[in-house]
């Protein structure tokens, strides 16, 4: 549990760290809105309700099922089981276990019960991924004899760049700069420098489909060796796709990355294979027409297990992870009892202040 717990609030602090940071980033949850936050299919707008409520009702099983199965090796009584429903729809398991012989039970045996649940999440979500490179690495793009696909996908923008003061976004395709049309990197570092001083027209196409036309001045005083537009962009083909993607499922540590991470083919379609907009660019030689649905399978298998094993993982009261990190204080000190309750409630407010507060930072910060 305490591996996962560190995961979870590295994960938390990051994206904190991200938003205060990255003015693209906050407008990018602005515009999805609130309900983003939340892990429900119908109420989240970028959960697709036949994946997600199939991979909810998996996750949650497990979970529970985790739970269940331990405290019983450890001879401790559940009480009851059944389904849990939202709105008529069944979104998973539950299981009630005998708080007594929860109390009663060693450390060992209680950490272990409370561990179940994040645990078997987590070693699904590590499946599912694996699984997921599999499908990806048997895609090939299909043969195409269109060659007007010209144009360069953003992925990131620098704070303060030419490229924001314009108005570019992430996930915008710049098409031309002047009369040129764009195929790969090396155009549009040599279009930016043959336009130094001058004032040119730029071409995009936003997410939406929408064809922009701009107005581009470079300074005079632009160091050519410097990067000049701020962004980093990649070919519109689907092969810069297919590697662009597969990039995600290495790992080079960072604070703020501590795990491999994927984007959501609902938000960043254009930068997933699977995604209802790249899939019929590309074949399986495994799976033929149907990897774009077991693809999506295994992708919110990953999804909801990675981010259900976290959540519970927090040392918040109600939570796997605060009861056992509150047992384990209780263990191992010889604190007044009503104190180590003061400690363990200040350390569980504590941390929902911070993800309260990741949450509602997009709306704050402008």
């Amino acid at each position: 549990m305490p591996f996962i717990t560190v995961i979870a609030i590295l994960l938390i602090v990051g994206g904190i760290s991200t938003l205060i940071s990255n003015v693209s980033v906050r407008e990018d949850v602005r515009e999805i809105g609130p309900r983003g936050n939340f892990l429900i299919p119908i109420l989240n707008p970028l959960l697709p309700i036949s994946y997600t409520l199939v991979a909810l009702i998996i996750s949650v099983f497990i979970h529970e099922a985790g739970h269940g199965i331990v405290a019983r090796v450890y001879g401790i009584k559940v009480e009851s089981t059944g389904i849990a429903f939202v709105l008529f729809i069944p979104i998973g398991a539950f299981v009630n276990l005998d708080k007594e012989g929860l109390d009663k039970a060693t450390l060992k045996e209680k950490s272990a019960v409370l561990t179940a649940g994040p645990l078997n999440n987590m070693i699904l979500a590590g499946v599912s991924m694996a699984l997921l490179f599999v499908v990806i690495s048997s895609l090939t793009p299909i043969p195409t004899q269109d060659t007007t696909n010209n144009g360069l996908q953003i992925i990131s923008i620098t704070d303060g760049s030419l490229a924001e003061k314009i108005g570019l976004t992430r996930g915008s395709s710049i098409l031309t700069i002047g009369q040129t049309e764009l195929h790969n990197q090396d155009d549009l570092s040599q279009t930016l420098r043959s336009n130094i001083g001058k004032q040119s027209q730029i071409v995009w196409q936003d997410r939406q489909g929408k064809q922009i036309t701009g107005t581009l001045s470079i300074p005079a005083d632009t160091d050519p060796t410097k990067p000049i537009l701020g962004v980093v962009a990649l070919p519109l083909d689907p092969n810069g796709t297919l590697e662009l993607y597969k990039r995600h499922f290495t790992f080079t540590f960072d604070i703020n990355r501590p795990v491999p991470m994927l984007p959501l083919p609902t938000l960043d379609g254009q930068f997933v294979p699977f995604s209802d907009t790249m899939a019929p660019k590309y074949e399986s030689s495994l799976f033929g027409p149907f990897f774009p649905i077991i693809a999506n399978t295994l992708f919110w298998l990953w999804f909801i297990n990675f981010n259900l094993g976290i959540f519970n993982a927090l040392p918040i009261a109600l939570l796997d992870g605060g009861q056992l990190y509150g047992s384990l204080i209780e263990s191992r000190s010889k604190i007044d009892k009503n104190r180590l309750k003061q400690i363990s409630s200040a350390v569980s407010t504590l941390m929902i202040v911070i993800v309260v507060m990741s949450l509602f930072l997009p709306y704050l910060l402008f």
